[in-house]
């Protein structure tokens, strides 16, 4: 590299992608040696590996097309500011961290500039409008893939793309399940019920209510079971409040580096779908699944054509039902309850959705080296490439 420290220009617009970024840039560092300079939008992770962040990133962090309509002069004027700056300032390289609705418009409005683009997580463009696909290779430069199935899929499309391992791998298996209960006076008689509503806050208002009448239900039947809350830094206050009169014990779980040990804790959990989902399951908990979007866009999105079958990474993964989806208007607070009841009470459910696991773990592949690692020698590559 022409540089002696390369500057690298990152946005995360979500605590997902923050994560994401935060391993990232810790990785970049490690290989380096620390001679590397960082600038960019991000949260805490990112912000705790020394990233200035150019505003707020939770002015970002909104889902569904509902949720992004009425915020949507103010996320043009941030992606005008984005790409304004990163042209002013010429970094090496730029790599936009999922938030697709909004990286990749500022993306776009780098075209021409010269300065290449690295996208870290690909759009489900797979599952839906797999045009998309085409239009993301117009945009950015390559895609690193934490699925593997994604590498042929784009690569069809005419986007480079690597697979560099789905961060799940190197987090959610390094979970101590005895030390988080020792922290939190949990004896292993008493039971642990992980609720995960979201990162958003409008998952978390949609979410929350469902599974505070779902606990309500089992707190009936099962008096042992104390809640665990992984809870995103944006929605703890939400979270707190309406959480703090459930009629179980619930400890929310603030500490991002706590959440693995949390879920290495946990018997059982109800979650919304997403990412939490296979790290649930690379920890090996048994869960039911829910999610629920505003009837707008469930409107909208019931009209476009959907090439799978599941929503969730660990049934799409396994190719098969290993957890129950109760989607929209099945994702009632009965049927979450039913579903999480039936895993709390038999185990041979419980064996049968961890043999489901293994087959995910087995897909996914090796954890050595982890995927952060992957990512940064991937950006590193790219930046020599283009200056040699």
């Amino acid at each position: 590299m022409s540089r002696r420290e390369p500057l690298i220009f990152i946005i995360a617009g979500e605590p997902s992608g923050d994560n994401l970024a935060g391993r990232l840039i810790g990785a970049l560092r490690e290989l380096t040696d620390g001679r590397i300079r960082i600038a960019g939008i991000g949260g805490p992770q990112s912000e705790a590996q020394g990233l200035k962040s150019l505003f707020p990133m939770r002015e970002l962090a909104l889902i569904g097309i509902a949720e992004v309509l009425p915020h949507l002069p103010r996320l043009v004027k941030r992606i005008n500011q984005t790409a304004a700056t990163i042209r002013e300032m010429r970094p090496d390289i730029v790599v936009t961290v999922d938030a697709p609705s909004f990286t990749l418009r500022v993306a776009n409005k780098l075209r021409g500039s010269g300065i290449p683009i690295v996208h870290y997580v690909a759009p489900q463009a797979w599952a839906w409008r797999a045009g998309r696909a085409k239009t993301l290779g117009k945009r950015v430069d390559h895609l690193m893939a934490l699925l593997p199935f994604e590498v042929p899929f784009f690569a069809e499309h005419g986007l480079p793309t690597t697979y560099v391992g789905h961060p799940a791998i190197e987090s959610a298996l390094a979970g101590d399940g005895k030390s988080f209960r020792k922290a939190h006076a949990s004896p292993m008689t008493r039971r642990i019920l992980c609720v995960v509503p979201g990162s958003r806050t409008s998952e978390v208002r949609r979410m929350l209510p469902v599974f505070a009448e779902a606990v309500g239900r089992l707190s009936e039947r099962y008096r042992d079971l104390q809640i665990v809350i992984p809870v995103a830094p944006n929605v703890a206050d939400l979270v707190e409040a309406q959480t703090k009169d459930w009629p179980l014990p619930v400890v929310r779980v603030t500490d991002p580096a706590e959440r693995f040990h949390a879920f290495a804790a946990s018997d059982v959990a109800m979650a919304k779908s997403g990412t939490v989902t296979l790290e649930l399951g690379l920890a090996r908990v048994p869960m039911a699944v829910g999610y629920k979007v505003s009837a707008l866009t469930a409107f909208i999105v019931r009209r476009m054509p959907i090439a799978v079958k599941y929503a969730s990474l660990v049934n799409l993964l396994a190719d098969r039902d290993v957890v129950p989806e109760l989607i929209q208007e099945a994702c009632t607070p009965e049927a979450v309850a039913d579903a999480v009841g039936h895993l709390l009470g038999s185990a041979e459910a419980r064996a049968a959705q961890q043999e489901g696991f293994e087959e995910v773990l087995h897909v996914l592949g090796d954890a050595d080296p982890p995927p952060s690692r992957r990512a940064a020698q991937l950006v590193l590559d790219l930046i020599g490439t283009r200056e040699t």
